[in-house]
């Protein structure tokens, strides 16, 4: 099994809708992850940050994406 290169590999989906962000968040936790602090505090302030068993991340973001 391979391991991300960086704890800051990772995937960010936006969900802005409040409502929407903690469902995803309690689906992640009922299929048995758990949060880990992001690699970059900034997911922190806005947004839940979750580790795959590779060691690749996602956080969703509650926040709208600005290009």
């Amino acid at each position: 099994m391979g391991r991300a290169p960086t704890q800051d590999h990772l995937v960010v989906f936006y969900l802005p809708d409040q409502q929407e962000w903690q469902a995803a968040i309690d689906q992640m936790n009922a299929i048995g992850y758990e949060f880990v602090k992001s690699y970059n505090p900034y997911w922190d302030i806005s947004g839940v940050t979750f580790e795959d068993p590779d060691g690749y991340r996602i956080v969703l973001q509650n926040a709208t994406w600005q290009a």
